[in-house]
Parts: structure tokens; C-alpha cells; sequence
């Protein structure tokens, strides 16, 4: 055994780091015993001598020694202080190859598929720090229920709760997930289903990936909608199957604008991705219609249903569907907060015993503590107060942001609105919007760019998205100002 005491100076504290000092402090002797800097038999300074050193309360110190004693990286010896335990964890050994020595092989030719080629949207990784954010699905800090949040995850990690957070569901769901989404989600669509017609996914995007793999060939053709949803483009691209895009106009897809030859129709008629136009009614009722005919497959994106200001919102199409030929898409991404990635198929049974042994090979469930959790938040009530606090906020928000487009003379694009977090909008036809978007950045300000949403790669470029669901009512007019002032300095599209 060593007798060597750890100097108190030779621990330092980064301020850059995330966490409380007390989880600081413990990273830092964690990490320095795995790395091998500190010891088995080592002492550790003594908690005043550490406190001291770091300008922290003794008893923060003697926290983390406690906790580090209870993973066994330390060990309590009497008066005699806390010494590095001669069991704890180590990094396994392995030789460092120098960098130099190291060969890059030409992955160009061992990969199969490439995923990493899509334009993305132009959107600042610190976008947080920008004072007019005008980004689209992020969430709000002053409307997230962190406090009941924080207490439902809490409740999730109990010991009531021990088989939900730690057992491997193989293809199952949670349970109690399950059931508040049949007894309360789906009956505000008009949806009636059973648990066997529902799956838990990662997510909106997770769940269109995997209804893109169940249904389409490289035969197969699919419809989609444009201007729409980048993601479900590069998910339909890389499937390599035929895609056929039908331009939106004021009241969304037009049923009689769809080819003949059509597989699967992939649609958002409560919300059009990105205009947030609704489609009417009788456009859903003769899209089913014309499914039924044809024998096609509707796969309904239902975001932002939650979101409806001035009237309430339709029925879904998976409420109409007399055939069983809409798959139905949901999510909490947009009416909790987009980190949770956690969404629902809502499909005939067939289709989700299918999709529930795809998602099994791939990811197998997602993760049990995260569904119970989100199931305790939205069956005591906490679900729903949030998106009243929400359909509030955004209403006013969107108020402001309409009379500050009329004032500053900027074109909202597309038919009437009646929901949702967003403008779709158009500048002038010799205005490039990336380009545009780059240049608010010195501004503080960030906007979408509407490019990436077309199919066509010609497509027009002078349409962009605001949103505001991020930013506070008080800096949406002068963030509409500097957009409108940067719009009159465009010149025009660079050849």
C-alpha cells in the first residue's frame, strides 16, 4: 500500500465543465483514478485542505467522497482520512498506435450507402445565444413544466416504478404509456384503437423511417408533398424507391393532382409541413376515397394537431379511415420538448407487429425509464396544463409576429392559417434566403431558409420560415425589423 498523499493542488476545477461543484469535484477524482494519475492506496487531501484549494464548502467536498466511497473509488479509513480503494474501476490497458502510423483506408469504397450529403437547414449551433431566434420546433424554458417534470422522472426511478426502468421490454411498450394514449391522445383525433394498434417510437422522424422501410421497394412509388418536410425526402431518397411530389396549394394536397401509379401518399393535412396550411374537410374525405379506389397506403403526420387558435382542430384522417389504409403518425417532440424524442404509430395490427420487430432489430424499445416518466406526466394532468400554457403563449406570440410582418411590409406566403408555431413566407423573387439567413446572423437574428424544402432542386428561393415557438413576445418587432431591413439591402441571385 502507498503512502503518497495526493497534493490538493494538483486538482483543479474547470469552470467551462457542466454540473454542480459537488459533481465537479467528483469527475475530476474519478476520472483522475481511471486515467491512472491517482492511485490504489493513495491518500486524498483531506476535505478542509480540498475545500481550501478550491474555494468550496468542506461539506461539498465531503460529498463527493462520499459518493465516490459508494462506487468504490475511495475508501474511508477511520481518523485516518479517504484513501484511493484498491478495487476501484480502472480503464482496461491497451498500446497506443501513434497517430502518424495510423492508415486511412478509402472508406469511399466500403460504403454502401451514403447518408451525410443532404443540404441541412442554416441554423447556428448556439442559436440560444442569438437575441431574435425565430427557429422552428425548439423548446421554450419559460413553458416547460421542469419542476414536474423533474418530479415524474424522479417518480419513474422508484422503487414502484423498478421493473419500468430497468427491464429490457424486448418488443413490448410501456403499459401505462400505452393506455394514456388510447384513453386521452387519440380520442381528441377522433382515433379509436387497441393496444395491439400502437407502437412507441423514437420519435416523428424514427417512425417515418420505419414505415418507409416497411412499405417501399426500389418498384414502389411514393407521394409526397411540395414544399415539405426535408427529413421524410432523405429518408424516401436513401430507400431509393420512385417518389412523386405534388405541389401544396392554399388548402394543401389536392387528391386530384395524385398519380395513378402510387404506393404510399405521405401527407400532413392537420399542419402542412412547412406552410401550416389545413386541408379541408372534404379534401380528406375524397383522399380516402381515392385511396380505397387505388389501394394505396396514407401515411399521416399529425404534428402540431395541439396547436389550433382560432377554431378546433379536424379529425385526423386515421378517424375517417373506413379501409384501415392510414398509418398514423404522432409525437410529444413539439408539445413537450423536442429532446424527448418519443412518438407513436397508430396502424392496423398487421402493420405494427411488423414495425415492432423492425424497431426490435434495430433498437429494440425506447427506453423504459423516458416512457414511464413521460406516461406519470401526462396522466396527472401535467400533459395538458403545459399545452394550454403553450396554445397561449404561441397566440400572442403569433399576434405580435402578424402585426409586426404587416408593419414592416413583409409577405406571409400561402392561404389562411389557423394554427401551428410558424410563418411560412416569401421575399422578394430576387432575394436568395441563405444567403439572407447568413447575413441576420450578424444581425443576432435567425431565420429558416425555405430551399431545402422543396423537391426540386430549381425550385424558387426566396421562401423562408419563422417561428416562435423560441423567442419572447417583447423581441418578435424589432427581430421582423432587421429581417425587413436586410431583405431591402438584397441584391439579386448570384448566377
Amino acid at each position: 500500500m502507498s503512502n503518497l498523499m495526493i497534493p490538493a493542488d494538483s486538482i483543479f476545477l474547470d469552470d467551462e465543465r457542466d454540473g454542480t461543484l459537488q459533481q465537479k469535484i467528483q469527475r475530476l477524482i474519478a476520472e483522475g483514478i481511471l486515467s491512472g494519475r491517482f492511485r490504489s492506496g493513495e491518500r486524498m487531501p483531506s476535505s478542509r485542505k480540498l475545500a481550501e484549494h478550491l474555494g468550496v464548502s468542506r461539506i461539498t467536498v465531503t460529498i463527493a467522497y462520499t459518493n465516490l466511497v459508494a462506487d468504490d473509488y475511495l475508501v474511508a479509513r477511520g481518523r485516518s482520512g479517504y484513501f484511493v480503494s484498491e478495487t476501484a474501476p480502472k480503464t482496461p490497458a491497451f498500446t497506443l498506435v501513434p497517430p502518424s502510423t495510423v492508415a486511412e483506408i478509402d472508406w469511399g469504397r466500403f460504403l454502401a450507402h451514403s447518408f451525410d450529403q443532404e443540404e441541412k437547414l442554416v441554423r447556428p449551433e448556439d442559436w440560444l445565444r442569438f437575441p431574435y431566434p425565430f427557429i422552428y420546433g425548439q423548446a421554450d424554458p419559460e413553458l416547460l413544466d421542469h419542476q414536474n417534470w423533474r418530479l415524474c422522472a424522479l417518480q419513474a426511478l422508484g422503487q414502484k416504478d423498478f421493473e419500468a426502468l430497468t427491464s429490457d421490454y424486448y418488443e413490448r411498450d410501456d403499459p401505462k404509456l400505452i393506455e394514456y394514449i388510447l384513453r386521452h391522445i387519440l380520442p381528441r383525433r377522433g382515433i379509436t384503437a387497441a393496444p395491439e394498434n400502437i407502437l412507441i417510437t423514437m420519435g416523428a422522424q424514427n417512425a417515418l423511417w420505419m414505415t418507409t422501410q416497411l412499405l417501399m421497394t426500389q418498384r414502389r412509388t411514393a407521394v409526397l408533398e411540395t414544399p415539405s418536410y426535408p427529413g421524410l425526402r432523405w429518408i424516401l431518397e436513401n430507400a431509393r424507391c420512385k417518389t412523386h411530389a405534388v405541389e401544396v396549394d392554399e388548402e394543401g394536397l389536392n387528391p386530384e393532382d395524385l398519380p395513378d401509379d402510387i404506393h404510399a401518399l405521405f401527407v400532413t393535412a392537420s399542419h402542412h409541413c412547412p406552410t401550416n396550411v389545413t386541408m379541408p374537410l372534404s379534401r380528406r374525405k375524397q383522399l380516402l376515397k381515392r385511396a380505397a379506389e387505388q389501394g394505396f397506403v396514407i401515411v399521416e403526420d399529425d404534428y402540431e394537431f395541439e396547436i389550433a387558435y382560432q377554431k378546433s382542430p379536424l379529425p385526423a384522417l386515421k378517424s375517417l379511415d373506413e379501409n384501415g389504409s392510414v398509418v398514423y403518425v404522432g409525437s410529444f417532440s413539439k408539445s413537450l420538448f423536442p429532446g424527448l424524442r418519443l412518438g407513436y404509430v397508430v396502424a392496423s395490427s398487421a402493420f405494427v407487429q411488423e414495425a415492432r420487430a423492425l424497431r426490435a432489430l434495430v433498437l429494440r424499445h425506447p427506453p423504459g425509464h423516458i416512457q414511464r416518466t413521460a406516461a406519470h406526466f401526462l396522466s396527472l394532468g401535467h400533459y395538458d396544463a403545459q399545452v394550454n400554457r403553450m396554445g397561449k403563449a404561441y397566440s400572442n406570440r403569433r399576434i405580435e409576429m402578424k402585426r409586426a410582418i404587416a408593419k414592416y411590409g413583409l409577405e406571409i406566403a400561402g392561404g389562411s392559417q389557423s394554427g401551428g408555431s410558424s410563418f411560412w413566407m416569401r421575399a422578394p423573387d430576387h432575394v436568395d434566403t441563405k444567403d439572407l439567413a447568413l447575413r441576420l446572423h450578424k444581425h443576432g437574428v435567425v431565420i429558416e431558409p425555405g430551399h431545402v424544402f422543396f423537391v426540386n432542386p430549381d425550385a424558387p428561393r426566396n421562401f423562408y420560415r419563422l417561428a416562435y415557438s423560441s423567442i419572447p413576445v417583447k423581441r418578435i418587432e424589432k427581430g421582423i425589423e432587421l429581417i425587413a431591413q436586410e431583405i431591402a439591402l438584397s441584391g439579386p441571385i448570384q448566377a
